[in-house]
């Protein structure tokens, strides 16, 4: 039976589970789910060159992908999902950053990159 959301918008869902990331393969911008006990630690970074603010699909270190978001150079906040299983993570951000950002640190998630 499906989670429901704590946390629901046009670019993520968040249950006590998993983080679903839409719009995250190209070229049909289908779904990537990650569940919560396969991340490491979330890093919420200020959005700059270097943290991804004008990312807004792909990668451009190789290291991090970014699902797609037109409106990532607007956002308050970039957050940095490092996976447990290697090197790779996930930059997104989200409609309500604060919120989300609650919430990650209300489950002991938020770290540094």
């Amino acid at each position: 039976m499906p989670q429901p959301p704590i946390y629901f918008d046009n670019l993520i869902s968040i249950t006590e589970k998993a983080i679903t990331f839409r719009n995250y393969y190209l070229p049909f911008f289908r779904k990537k789910v990650v569940r919560i006990d396969e991340i490491e630690k979330i890093a919420v970074e200020d959005p700059s060159l270097l943290t991804g603010k004008w990312r807004l699909h792909g990668t451009g270190d190789f290291r991090t992908w970014f699902p797609m978001d037109v409106r990532r150079p607007t956002r308050d906040r970039i957050f940095i999902v490092t996976l447990k299983n290697g090197w790779f993570r996930i930059g997104f951000t989200a409609e309500d950053g604060g919120r989300v950002e609650e919430i990650f640190r209300s489950r002991g998630l938020i770290g540094d990159v």
